[in-house]
């Protein structure tokens, strides 16, 4: 059956949900949020209580509006909770694999699957990609894709900075964000926004609309669609090598100087990835059935096309390109292998034979010039092969996927009979997110003359299914007020598919046994479509209640069991104590766990990464697999035990105030989390040293195809589970590893005043955060890079200060944005100095129902400080920079409303 094409499914899905919406006729189940100029906020999160405010809660919730995610220029959510949330930090990711597709978000210094995850109060299903290049912190993470979240769609964000795991289950050690989407049933709303940097790259659009329909007396449909286009943006220089060779003579690659040029013809770039046909698609809905019961459900179908590149292959600079695809052994002028030879390139016998010369010898100035005798006999026999004849100029390789996100919440929530004061909520829920990777104008080295220049490696799936059953019933205890009884049950299910590739893009060329490296050349196939399950179900129970009229207490404990690594039981009790009415003590302790997805535990993986200044394969294998038991076993017999994989566990300690001063109003809030066995991708593993250490009759195998052969002609191995492993040197696997400590201060205030004919709001939001690595751990240490990039890459201090003034048809925007110190830990660069950005919009109201909005972001176009080694690869600025290395950018927003 042909595949549907992505476009003729989202016709599919749209028009399914416009015939099936009057049938449903679901209902968010969301408490009422008062209007903007109201002083309590209520919210959703944190509390199974009715009508809790933001104020009265005993851990610290900001509740951001919608209108506020308008106020900069991305449009791009993760951008946009990264100005307006301090802790929260998201990286462009121009070169990071996968990575770049769905970018990891962490907040507070932890992983991204550290954070909970929510829309409208329901777990939302994680993003397909694991982090294998996370920056150092976010290596291996599996989170959820954020960004297939509309701006527009959204009511509320409401944001828990404190553990939650007995309250929600697993991921909730750094806290919770839900995203809140609107139930307006009238009104419509259109917006464009076009923007683009000040160096003149960069240029995007954006394109949404949000409208509310009624459903019967009471009902609503509410409805938002995005469109978006974003152009990818140039922050490199000639590279080191690239200037060298052109002016040592070797003029092939001189189209690589052209850095200003943003094609496929001259891809020599370093910067933001393209996003192309970026579509995105929610509803919320509901309706009442009775007086007593209500039908709700919400889903969205979101897909886009995201493009990076990777690092320039260059011809004849050894020790800068990946192993085996140029670079080729020593040898003499006669093509004879000599260790005091000069360095070459690898020249392949395609028969197999030994009528070939080992390589083609660089000479000249600075030893890039290919010898002009030897090159012209590789290029005149049919037997021999270089690819200095077929691509002279190196090469870039393009590296992208298709992303599709698609998710359906449907439930039932109500009394069960009018007056008895026992509430219920009833849901099901799917979610999927979906990549297919491509990459283009790269090789596959081991085929020679044969392979192709476009791949495709194939692709990843993450599925989750959960139902859920949740009850609320208040009991007169004798208390200030009754006793909020809140229990239920949960079960939850996850797949993780991984779909083959086309056959060149892992295939083992005749060249491989000649030096030639296999698979597609940056990012290797997938042999295998594989999947892999697991499930866990949850019972929980969740009390609060004022104990006095000053002291509000909640307790909540959680139990969960997991199909693959067992149960857990987690706990919290928290509490607020109002000692006036404009002073206020809060402290909470919990027990958290986040449990190692089905992908982590399943994943098989090649990547390129850079490695002591080289390009370098770095595998990564399922702990259960042949190969990964093989390591466990090499492992345990150094003596510190053998790798496993579960669950991390945290500990959870917040003590914070609220308080008024003046017209001002302040919340003071400490933190400490310890997680322990924490989830992680442990050192590289020797293959080949694994191997003999398997092989009883000690016959010390030279290379790893050598080993394979061998143990399996023993019958110590089964060949056949080692597939697409021969020139494999290293490889890595999750296991539970290391251990941290996160300790940090959330400062946050505001004051409103009156300032001429108008009204002003200042607000402040400040964050200091450290995290230091307990314990690398025995059995399968992380490495000193992975304590630094922990430790020491984020800034410990993160804030920005707000001013917003409205007058008349005019409201203005100026805020500031700090970002303390950091350190490079990819480039070995520290102490990187604090920077300042500021940001300015103005908006008019042109009309009743028109508005128009100018903003720049970074209005002075500060950049990072610039990478000292950024000749090596072509990086201006590092990729781990907190802020981004774009500069300043423009925007021009117009909004109209329908009411």
């Amino acid at each position: 059956m042909p595949r549907i094409t992505r476009s003729f499914r989202w016709l599919l899905s749209v028009t399914a949900i416009a015939i099936a919406a009057p049938a449903l006729s679901p209902v968010a189940l969301i408490a009422p949020v008062q209007a903007q100029d109201e002083i309590e906020e209520i919210i959703t999160t944190g509390t199974r209580r009715a009508e809790r405010s933001a104020a009265d809660s005993p851990v610290p919730i900001d509740v951001i509006s919608g209108s506020d995610f308008q106020q900069n220029s991305s449009s791009d959510v993760q951008d946009l909770l990264r100005t307006a949330v301090p802790s929260f930090a998201i990286n462009t990711m121009p070169i990071s694999d996968a990575a770049t597709i769905v970018r990891p978000a962490t907040v507070r210094g932890l992983s991204p699957d550290n954070v909970l995850v929510l829309v409208n109060g329901k777990r939302r299903h994680r993003g397909s990609i694991i982090s294998f290049l996370g920056g150092g912190i976010s290596d291996g993470a599996q989170g959820v894709d954020i960004s297939a979240i509309p701006s527009l769609a959204l009511k509320q964000v409401e944001i828990l900075r404190d553990g939650a795991s007995s309250q929600y289950g697993s991921d909730a050690i750094a806290g919770v964000i839900n995203f809140v989407l609107k139930d307006a049933a009238e009104g419509a709303e259109i917006q464009a926004k076009y923007g683009s940097t000040t160096e003149g790259d960069g240029d995007h659009y954006t394109i949404s609309g949000n409208i509310g329909f009624p459903l019967g007396n009471d009902g609503y449909l509410n409805l938002t669609g995005e469109i978006k286009d974003v152009e990818g943006t140039v922050r490199s220089i000639v590279r080191d090598d690239v200037q060298q060779a052109i002016d040592s003579g070797y003029t092939p690659v001189s189209d690589f100087r052209l850095i200003n040029s943003y094609t496929a013809e001259v891809p020599h770039y370093w910067g933001q990835p393209d996003i192309e046909d970026d579509f995105k698609f929610f509803f919320n809905a509901g309706i009442p059935l009775s007086e007593a019961a209500e039908l709700y459900a919400f889903g969205n179908y979101g897909e886009r096309t995201v493009t990076g590149g990777f690092f320039y292959r260059n011809v004849t600079t050894p020790g800068n390109q990946r192993g085996g695809v140029y670079e080729g052994p020593l040898v003499d002028a006669t093509g004879t292998a000599d260790p005091n030879g000069v360095p070459s390139v690898l020249v392949g016998d395609l028969d197999g034979g030994t009528s070939c010369p080992d390589g083609i010898p660089l000479g000249g100035t600075n030893g890039v010039i290919p010898d002009p005798a030897i090159l012209a006999a590789v290029t005149l026999s049919a037997n021999c092969f270089s690819f200095i004849e077929t691509i002279p100029s190196g090469f870039v390789p393009r590296f992208g996927g298709d992303n599709e996100d698609s998710a359906f919440t449907i439930g039932l929530r109500g009394e069960f009979e009018l007056g008895t004061g026992l509430l219920y909520d009833f849901s099901a829920q799917t979610g999927s997110n979906r990549t297919d990777f491509f990459i283009r104008n790269t090789i596959n080295a081991s085929l020679g003359p044969d392979t192709p220049r476009d791949f495709v490696p194939g692709g990843q799936e993450q599925t989750e299914t959960m139902f859920s059953a949740n009850f609320v019933y208040a009991v007169d205890a004798g208390l200030e007020s009754d006793l909020n009884i809140a229990f239920g049950t949960e079960y939850r299910e996850e797949e993780f598919d991984l779909f083959a590739g086309d056959a060149a893009s892992f295939a083992l060329g005749p060249l491989a046994d000649q030096g030639f490296s296999s698979s597609s050349n940056g990012f290797g196939g997938f042999p295998n479509t594989t999947s892999a399950k697991q499930d866990s179900t949850a019972f929980y129970v969740d009390l609060e209640a004022d104990l006095t009229d000053q002291f509000t207490l909640q307790a909540a404990v959680r139990y969960e069991d997991f199909s693959e690594f067992g149960d857990t039981t987690d706990g919290k009790i928290a509490g607020v104590y109002h000692v006036t009415d404009t002073f206020s003590i809060r402290g909470a302790f919990s027990t958290g766990f986040h449990a190692p997805t089905a992908g982590q535990a399943n994943i098989t993986n090649v990547t390129t990464q850079i490695s002591n200044g080289l390009l370098t394969d770095q595998g990564t294998l399922p702990l259960s697999s042949a190969a990964g038991q093989l390591a466990a076993t090499y492992i345990e017999s150094f003596g510190n035990g053998r790798p496993v994989l579960g669950p991390e566990e945290a500990q959870n300690f917040s003590l914070g105030v609220a308080f008024d001063l003046g017209e001002t109003s302040w919340t003071v809030d400490y933190y400490n989390i310890e997680v322990q066995d924490r989830v992680a991708l442990g050192a590289d593993v020797d293959f080949l040293a694994a191997l003999n250490f398997a092989d009883p009759n000690g016959n010390n195998y030279t290379t790893v195809s050598a080993a394979l052969t061998g143990l399996d002609a023993d019958g110590v191995i089964n060949r056949a589970d080692f597939v697409g492993l021969d020139d494999l040197l290293f490889f890595r696997f999750f296991s539970n590893s290391f251990d941290t400590t996160t300790t940090g201060i959330d400062v946050v205030g505001r004051y409103g005043f009156a300032l001429g004919s108008g009204d002003s709001d200042i607000t402040l939001a400040f964050n200091y955060n450290k995290t230091e690595v307990d314990s690398v751990g025995t059995v399968n240490p992380i490495d000193a890079a992975r304590v630094a990039a922990l430790e020491d890459q984020l800034p410990n201090v993160k804030g920005n200060i707000g001013w917003t003034h409205v007058q008349g048809d005019w409201r203005t925007l100026l805020r500031a944005n700090y970002y303390g110190k950091w350190d490079d830990t990819g480039n070995g660069v520290t102490g990187i100095g604090a920077e300042v950005l500021v940001d300015a919009e103005v908006a008019y109201q042109a009309r009743e129902n028109i508005e128009v909005v100018l903003g720049i972001d970074n209005i002075f176009d500060t950049y990072p400080d610039k990478n000292p080694f950024a000749g090596d690869f072509g990086q201006i600025y590092s990729e781990q920079t907190p802020f981004g290395f774009n500069g300043a950018s423009w925007y021009l927003r117009g909004r109209v409303n329908f009411n």
